[in-house]
């Protein structure tokens, strides 16, 4: 990319998300079919971003995703990003909450963290997969290899954990050594253990970069490349044992040339004294960029295909390049600080050996603060550019921000402070409760309700004359969270209210008359989830109402996606109440409403709806003695609280 006068960047790194592409094929390849990848892109992704590098592993086939904390996952999933995402560090119980919230997978290295996020998804009713990290000899994370199958054990009795993987990590792998061969021994004496205990773990990983290609024959169900994915060898040792191409340039332009007579002095302390006449070029970039300071007087860059020394010491925000036998280069022209430029290259390696370091330290540093540009197919636009994102821990000081403009926009618009407030309490408190959980979006909603007079016969005859019966099914699209879900009968308007509260109540019913029980006379006699019945584990009665709770384990590959909900429900209604509303409590796009009293004898029946939104015009047709059906447009938004009065005489 050469940015010519319409480069609008001083600095910026080039991601070549085709080299990456193509690194993960030669993985691929390597590893052979029946193997999955976690594609690591802690550290923002070794500093190539890892909000476009996980969309472009994902899309290449990866599994899972591996992070270093909670605020890296995080700022995945506020991206738009629903894979599984693996924490593959040791983490401290403040970061349980956003590991529920964004459902993050923890690693776990220590019963004590184990009992505490049981703790959090007992009082949350939700169920988390965690993965165990077996220290075999890194001496970093991880529990004891002598340890570890009381700590699997243990966690086998926390209910709402979910042991999903099993993992371990080699100190050496880009060296043939015998200490790796010893570390997988003691990890494949586990696996043979947990075998004849009975004891299955789905998921079995400890193949890193250098083992994959050290180590070819060392294969479980996944394996964990990292710097190879970004066309870096983790060793001399591995440079013929794959074709790997190296996906990130960080380039910048020249700001100013000058020429100085020989005794002058080059940037701070004067560490380079010009000889002779001498020609110098500054770059907008410094170690403030992750230029490493030790380069000073002994770095190189590309100007025009060929190097140029970097003179004098790098500065926060400036260097100085000696371009004296570069004597056409101009200010504007393209400066490779890593990467290629015609026939010259430098190599993340080559910085690192002079910089004293390694590869991963200047890969992760490299250009911090300058723009990603993504390149595919051979474009520069193929990928909105970005700037290099460091996510900063509590997503919600952000969402504090946001609100509190969002307020400040109506105190403006309605020229009162008192009344902009009440606006924006009402609607967040309708949009997301009164206290913060994810916005529920629903699409493609339908309401059937039928009403009818009680069959004859039994102890239902009794309460004919007193009751008619109700039976409703509701449908419609939603992303769902989890893989339990909970339906609320409520006795009375506080009971309903707590119930809206409660993140994992899916459906909630108001059951009116004085006699009424709501264990008998409120029964779920179905729910579907994309057209397979969910089973209902447990039906109780509480302090907010009557719970019914249907769950899946099968339910756990759909979380996150957007699946298809019906439930159908079996009630009865009051005869001398002689309406039934219909309630939104949730965003919606595209309405059906069909209400049948044919079986019911009504008269006079209407229907008086209140539809907000841009375009909440209702299409309402009646069929006369049988049935009203009310219509929005599929493509149309309806917001909360929304809905329909149906009223009737008998």
């Amino acid at each position: 990319m050469n940015p010519g006068n319409e480069q609008k960047y001083r600095s910026w790194v080039e991601v070549d998300l085709d080299a990456f592409a193509a690194n993960l094929r030669e993985i691929q390849r390597l590893t052979g079919p029946g193997v999955d990848f976690l594609q690591t892109v802690k550290a923002d992704a070794y500093g190539h971003g890892a909000i476009e590098i996980s969309h472009a592993a994902l899309r290449a086939g990866a599994r899972m995703l591996g992070v270093a904390n909670a605020d890296e996952g995080v700022q995945l999933r506020v991206s738009g990003i629903e894979a599984p995402i693996v924490i593959l560090g040791p983490s401290i119980p403040s970061e349980i909450p956003d590991m529920i919230k964004y459902n993050l997978t923890p690693s776990v290295s220590d019963a004590e963290f184990a009992e505490a996020l049981e703790s959090r998804l007992a009082r949350a009713r939700r169920k988390l997969p965690v993965h165990v990290e077996v220290d075999t000899g890194m001496g970093r994370g991880g529990t004891m290899h002598s340890e570890v199958l009381d700590m699997i054990q243990r966690i086998l009795t926390l209910p709402h954990l979910i042991l999903e993987g099993l993992f371990s990590h080699f100190a050496a792998s880009e060296n043939l050594t015998h200490y790796n061969e010893r570390q997988w021994k003691l990890f494949s004496e586990l696996l043979a253990e947990l075998a004849r205990r009975g004891i299955s773990i789905p998921i079995r990983h400890m193949d890193n970069s250098g083992a994959i290609l050290n180590y070819p024959g060392l294969k479980l169900e996944m394996t964990r490349p990292g710097i190879m994915t970004y066309g870096i060898y983790p060793s001399n040792e591995t440079r013929d044992k794959a074709a790997l191409t190296p996906v990130m340039s960080f380039k910048t332009t020249i700001v100013l040339v000058k020429e100085f007579p020989a005794g002058y002095g080059i940037g701070y302390n004067r560490t380079f004294i010009t000889q002779g006449k001498t020609r110098v070029a500054t770059i907008p970039v410094g170690y403030g960029d992750g230029y490493p300071f030790l380069l000073s007087n002994c770095g190189e860059a590309l100007i025009r295909g060929r190097r140029a020394p970097v003179i004098g010491r790098v500065s926060m925000d400036m260097c100085t390049l000696d371009v004296t036998d570069i004597p056409d280069c101009v200010v504007g022209d393209e400066v490779v600080l890593l990467g290629r430029q015609k026939d010259e290259y430098i190599s993340a390696n080559e910085i690192a050996a002079r910089a004293q370091t390694i590869s991963y330290e200047i890969l992760c540093a490299l250009g911090k603060r300058a723009p990603r540009v993504f390149l595919q197919k051979g474009r520069t636009d193929a990928v909105e550019p970005r700037l290099r994102r460091i996510f900063i821990p509590g997503e919600e000081k952000s969402l504090a921000r946001i609100d509190g403009i969002i307020r400040q926009c109506f105190q403006t618009r309605t020229s009162s402070e008192e009344l902009g407030d009440a606006i924006y309490y009402e609607m967040f408190e309708t949009l997301f409760g009164k206290e913060d959980r994810q916005l529920e979006l629903r699409s493609s909603f339908r309401y059937d309700i039928s009403i009818a007079q009680i069959p004859p016969g039994g102890e239902q005859r009794k309460r004919a004359d007193a009751y008619f019966q109700l039976r409703t099914h509701v449908e419609y699209k939603k992303t769902i969270r989890s893989d339990v879900f909970m339906i609320g009968c409520a006795s009375d308007r506080a009971q309903l209210e707590a119930l809206i509260e409660d993140e994992h109540c899916e459906y909630r019913w108001i059951l009116g008359g004085d006699d009424l029980v709501v264990e008998r006379d409120f029964t779920v006699e179905r729910m579907r989830i994309d057209g397979e019945d969910i089973p209902i584990t447990q039906a109780r009665k509480t302090a907010r109402g009557y719970e019914v709770w249907c769950g899946s384990d099968r339910l756990k590959s759909k979380i996150n996606r957007e699946v298809k909900i019906e439930i159908e429900i079996l009630t009865k209604k009051s005869k001398r109440n002689r309406t039934f509303p219909v309630y939104l409590l949730y965003p919606t796009r595209g309405l059906e409403i069909n209400f049948h009293y044919e079986q019911a004898g009504l008269r006079n029946v209407r229907a008086e709806s209140f539809f907000a939104g841009r375009h909440p015009r209702a299409d309402i047709r009646a069929s006369r003695g049988r049935s009203i059906h009310i219509r929005i447009a599929p493509e149309e938004w309806v917001f909360p609280t929304s809905g329909v009065i149906f009223i009737w005489d008998v």
